[in-house]
């Protein structure tokens, strides 16, 4: 991460980012922002990333953070470590949730064959889990009146993108529980939302099959080009400040203006040219998706 100037956003606060991996990722970025802000940081992940991840190279960078083993699909796993943050830290201010899995994304399992059992693990990993941080935070009383909760989002919880299969509807779950719970934290001034970044090259979005057109198709349709983890991380900052104290259940963009395109000149050309281009033309079967045309 290139040096960057800093201005004290979260001094004095603390929280706890879910999810980060590796330097790729979102969660690991914010984290490391967060204590670049003056915040005081602890990050989770399950054991296996805990073990074959480096996240303890993160919690170096970040002060010596705490790293707290939690599998947020469990309720007993966000009880204990909910509990464990309380004894290190006391209550916290902000709770990033950053943590996404789909086995059958994984597999290319075909959306209108999907194998249910992943289909249910992916909403409970990806979207659910959200609701049981939210939930078990305050059944710990470890948040802050006057907090801050975020989740990572992606368009396709609003609009069919093929390849993001069941991950779109956990995304859309995801958004859901961040609008059922904003007027259940707002008496006590939390705000929550979620964040929609732009594709971005993490683990897990290069998992996805064709990943890299979905990303070369977000740049040209992206007046500003697509956002970097890094870029998110700094709106993130803001959200997670005080500076935003008013702002709650809401879905946010952060793509570089993707969100509100219809179409841009460089998208424009290059479909003109596959569609006068014969040879590329036959590359491009529309047949094969929309044979009623």
């Amino acid at each position: 991460m290139s040096e960057k100037s800093h201005y004290g956003l979260l001094k004095g606060k603390k929280g706890i980012v879910f999810g980060p991996l590796d330097e790729s990722s979102i969660g690991w970025q914010i984290a490391l922002n967060a204590y670049r802000e003056g915040a005081q940081i602890a990050i989770s992940n399950i054991a296996t990333a805990i073990r074959f991840g480096n996240l303890q190279e993160l919690a170096d960078a970040c002060g010596n953070a705490p790293v707290l083993v939690c599998d947020a699909s469990k309720n007993e796993d966000v009880d204990a470590c909910f509990k464990e943050l309380k004894e290190k830290f006391g209550p916290v201010d902000f709770i990033v949730h950053s943590i996404g899995m789909s086995q059958n994304i994984r597999k290319q399992v075909p959306y209108e064959d999907l194998n249910y059992e992943w289909f249910m693990r992916t909403l409970d990993v990806s979207g659910i889990s959200f609701h049981r941080l939210v939930a078990y935070a305050l059944k710990n009383e470890v948040i802050n009146d006057g907090g801050s909760i975020v989740a990572l989002s992606y368009i396709a919880s609003q609009r069919n993108y093929w390849t993001y299969s069941d991950m779109g509807d956990a995304k859309s779950l995801l958004e859901s529980i961040a609008r059922s719970f904003g007027p259940r934290l707002a008496k006590r001034g939390i705000r929550i939302n979620t964040i929609s970044q732009s594709p971005t090259y993490t683990k897990a979005g290069s998992g996805i099959a064709g990943f890299e057109k979905m990303y070369d198709y977000g740049e040209l349709m992206s007046p500003l080009g697509n956002a970097t983890a890094e870029e998110c991380a700094e709106y993130t900052m803001t959200i997670l400040s005080d500076l935003t104290r008013k702002v709650t259940m809401q879905n946010l963009f952060h793509d570089g203006g993707y969100s509100s395109v219809g179409a841009t000149i460089p998208m424009i050309k290059l479909a003109y040219e596959v569609l006068h281009d014969k040879e590329l033309a036959k590359r491009v079967d529309l047949d094969e998706f929309y044979p009623s045309r």
